[in-house]
């Protein structure tokens, strides 16, 4: 760190601007993140005793989440949602992080991703064959609901190797807990477990009942044993050996793998039905691209490369609506981003939303285009100013499968059908663990012309 370095400090609201900064971080998080990228590629967020350096340049993303990613461990949110999901992958860090990768990283490996194509494909033709039933309905379909539903099948076809049809029910359930992991975020884990509050009350008795589906997995998974021991809930099962402690982190992998597992693609897909129903050209590419690819069968993992314009149509609805919206971290010793000392305790934050609407490296950023993406357009732009998935060590593991499935189900609903959104209502974005649509998202079902 220079001696010029050391005086420089990043541009940011006043100190008298704490109160209003408090109610963007409490209700409208996105918001504060965008009053932050108003100062530029770097600013400096006081709200009350904390002081939150937020970083908005792809090279800024590189240096914290990539070059320099030892430096920083989880931050602000993810370490106090810790109190709600316990020490799952999305929460732990360190040597126990790095054990918990190895345990699972073999089962998203490419070819067995590959491998679950099929079940993947079946999955999303029942979808459709649903939404096709509510054709001609004027009672509205929540999009959202339906995603929900067909990403826990997803999941537990190609990941756990278990029927996760009595989840489908458990919206409510994966709802408070994050609901409680973002109360943790707000009150800075301050307020004790114990407090009967109505949305700690709420909290406690979803976790009873996730915890109970997990264990009712694992009790099934021990009764039959001659499965192929290649899904999550098998490499996760020695941990009931280590007693009371390893079977409360098998809860904790299985819980957060579910609640991770299913929302993230959830929301993405209800995204780009959004934003397809307000680009009628692009509903007609993608249909045609469906029908040239697919004709009238079922998608293969060959098809991903085919689906060129269906990939392009899902990554730029990441751009628009990442699921990982906020990446927080904390510096462990002294360092130095885009000239800037960043002390070591210090909160960081990297946000993809902002970033992936950086004006010096998207054109128009607002404005939905998929052509962005077209691998046959030259870019100068950097890598790591689009990073839906995150970067780094931590680079979410599930990102093939997560593609994978959000390519067949938009090319499986586009060659059929068209979703209208509903008069009036607007879709706002809710940034939780995920960046979802808050108060899910009604539409209308429709053959396609």
């Amino acid at each position: 760190m220079t001696a010029t370095s050391a005086r420089r400090v990043p541009p940011g609201p006043p100190r008298s601007a704490t109160p209003a900064l408090f109610r963007r971080l409490v209700g409208d998080r996105l918001a504060l993140m965008a009053t932050a990228a108003e100062y530029g590629d770097a600013a400096l967020l006081t709200i009350g005793p904390k002081k939150l350096y937020v970083f908005n340049h792809p090279d800024h993303a590189k240096h914290v989440l990539a070059d320099n990613s030892g430096n920083y461990r989880k931050g602000i949110g993810q370490v106090q949602a810790r109190r709600a999901l316990g020490d799952g992958l999305l929460t732990s860090d360190g040597e126990l992080w790095r054990e918990q990768r190895r345990m699972i990283q073999p089962v998203f490996q490419s070819r067995r991703i590959a491998a679950r194509a099929g079940a993947v494909a079946e999955e999303a033709a029942a979808l459709v064959a649903r939404l096709r039933g509510r054709i001609g309905d004027r009672r509205p379909v929540d999009v959202l609901e339906e995603m929900t539903r067909l990403t826990l099948g997803v999941l537990g076809r190609t990941l756990l190797d278990t029927d996760l049809t009595a989840l489908e029910s458990a919206g409510p359930s994966f709802e408070a807990v994050q609901d409680q992991a973002m109360f943790e975020v707000v009150t800075m884990g301050l307020v004790p477990m114990w407090v009967p509050l109505p949305q700690q009350l709420r909290f406690r008795r979803a976790r009873r009942r996730l915890q109970e589906t997990v264990d009712r997995m694992v009790a099934d998974r021990l009764a039959r044993p001659d499965g192929d021991g290649d899904d999550v809930v098998s490499r996760l099962l020695p941990l009931t050996r280590l007693g009371a402690e390893g079977r409360q982190r098998l809860r904790d992998e299985l819980v957060t793998l579910m609640l991770a597992g299913h929302e993230t693609t959830a929301s993405t897909l209800s995204w780009t039905f959004h934003l397809l129903d307000r680009a009628p050209e692009t509903w007609e590419r993608l249909r045609a691209e469906a029908v040239e690819v697919l004709g009238d069968r079922l998608p293969g993992h060959d098809d991903l490369r085919r689906l060129r314009y269906t990939t392009m149509v899902v990554q730029e609805a990441m751009r628009l609506y990442p699921p990982v919206w906020i990446l927080p971290r904390v510096a462990r010793d002294d360092d130095e981003v885009g000239g800037y000392p960043v002390p070591a305790g210090a909160d960081v934050l990297v946000c993809p939303y902002t970033l992936h609407r950086h004006p010096g490296f998207w054109d128009d950023p607002d404005r939905f285009d998929p052509d962005r993406f077209d691998p046959d357009r030259p870019t100068d732009r950097p890598r790591y100013a689009y990073i839906p998935f995150g970067a780094g060590p931590r680079f979410c593991v599930g990102s093939a499968l997560g593609m994978m499935e959000a390519v067949f189900v938009v090319a499986l609903v586009a060659r059929e059908l068209r979703l209208a959104s509903v008069p009036g209502r607007r879709a706002e974005p809710e940034p939780m663990l995920s960046l979802r649509v808050r108060g899910g998202l009604p539409m209308t079902v429709h053959s396609a012309p």
